[in-house]
């Protein structure tokens, strides 16, 4: 088996003071092209440290991504550890010295001394281009494992990454496939309830059944080698089968962007008005591009479900869309939600669980309430159904 593994640098990061993004970047971008990761570590900017986790991962890893450290400051430790650990000097890249010189020159700017250091890498290893910063990257090879080391700046990061890093991996392990992950999002039913229902179904062997939970959705993966493809292919309907009307979007694209896609193929526009959810439902849907025609968040307001449904209807003349959604305030655990369409309107007074939830989760839980309602009419299936632990306690269409 393949051992690849990522080394974290930085105070900053060790100490939680930032999130480590990159690393969770990382691991699924590796995953997905067949190079899973099968260690993570994280060490501050101590130099001793640095050298010390580098001659040990070098002793177990085959490829190791060091990320952070090729800054010009005096925390920016990792060509020198690298060096050190080799038992080699740092030597003075020309051509990346004249790289970065041009970079400052073309934006007017004067290049510091102190960015010298960048173009400072172990003798003996390779420069990895890094297209969009002044952080020279570069690669080695230490004991039994290939190390690439690259800039802490997302950007930078990821784009090394994904051209300079992983077709150096598909070069040298031509082998590796990428394993085969079908993924399907639900909301409303509980972890232990679809897990309940699953764990009957008898999976190919090298085949694992996944769950992913972050409130208010649960993600269902299944996941397995190239090889067993048509057998989870074979399989994938029953999954299907037991998430049911829970079952709110499949692959990796979201709901918003799923659903502003489907507004784009009716040609249909989109109003927003907006009360408990707070300008949410309109940051989901702009930004997965859907048109939106006109949107609004008022103060709570006490109103029956026949009030919201006449401020949606009159919403409708006054912007001019096609469609018009409305959530309404949060009056003990209940909300009203609203949809206006071509061809009528639906309300709904939701019943939410008496929450122990953070006011921005029961948000998102409303929020993703309302985006299922706007699915389930694109999908000309009955617009004002149960979702789970969500109840209707009240409806009405006209």
């Amino acid at each position: 088996m393949l051992k690849v593994e990522m080394l974290s640098t930085g105070d900053e990061v060790l100490h939680g003071q930032i999130v480590d993004t990159n690393a969770a970047w990382l691991a699924d971008y590796l995953f997905e092209n067949g190079f899973p990761m099968t260690r993570r570590n994280t060490v501050g900017d101590n130099l001793d440290a640095l050298v010390a986790i580098l001659q040990e991962r070098s002793q177990q890893a085959d490829v190791v991504i060091v990320n952070g450290g090729l800054g010009p400051t005096s925390d920016d430790l990792s060509a020198e550890a690298a060096a050190k650990a080799a038992g080699v000097g740092l030597e003075l890249h020309e051509e990346w010295l004249a790289h970065m010189s041009q970079f400052f020159t073309s934006r007017g700017r004067v290049m510091a001394p102190s960015n010298r250091k960048q173009a400072m890498i172990p003798a003996g290893s390779e420069m990895v281009d890094n297209p969009i910063g002044t952080a020279c990257g570069f690669a080695m090879t230490l004991n039994r494992a290939w190390i690439f080391f690259t800039p802490g700046v997302p950007s930078e990061f990821r784009q090394m990454v994904e051209q300079q890093i992983v077709p150096r991996l598909r070069e040298r392990y031509p082998q590796v496939e990428p394993p085969v992950c079908l993924r399907l999002t639900t909301f409303g039913r509980s972890e232990s309830d679809l897990a309940q229902s699953l764990n009957a179904l008898a999976l190919p062997p090298e085949v694992v059944m996944g769950y992913r939970s972050s409130m208010p959705i649960i993600e269902l993966k299944l996941t397995g080698p190239a090889k067993a493809r048509e057998a989870m292919e074979a399989l994938w309907p029953k999954v299907r089968e037991v998430a049911g009307e829970s079952l709110i979007f499949e692959g990796t694209e979201g709901l918003p962007a799923q659903l502003a896609r489907r507004l784009q193929e009716k040609e249909l526009r989109l109003s927003l008005s907006e009360q408990f959810t707070s300008g949410l439902l309109a940051l989901q849907l702009r930004s997965a591009g859907a048109p939106l025609l006109d949107s609004e968040v008022l103060t709570d307001r006490d109103e029956t479900l026949e009030e919201t449904a006449q401020r949606a209807a009159a919403l409708v003349q006054k912007a001019g869309s096609e469609l018009t959604l409305l959530v309404g305030a949060m009056q003990d655990e209940q909300v009203n939600v609203v949809l206006c369409t071509p061809v009528g309107l639906h309300a709904a007074r939701l019943q939410f669980s008496a929450s122990r939830h953070a006011l921005r989760t029961r948000q998102e839980v409303c929020a993703m309430m309302a985006l299922t309602m706007l699915r389930r009419w694109l999908n000309e299936t009955p617009v004002t159904a149960e979702q789970g632990w969500v109840r209707v306690v009240e409806a009405f269409s006209q």
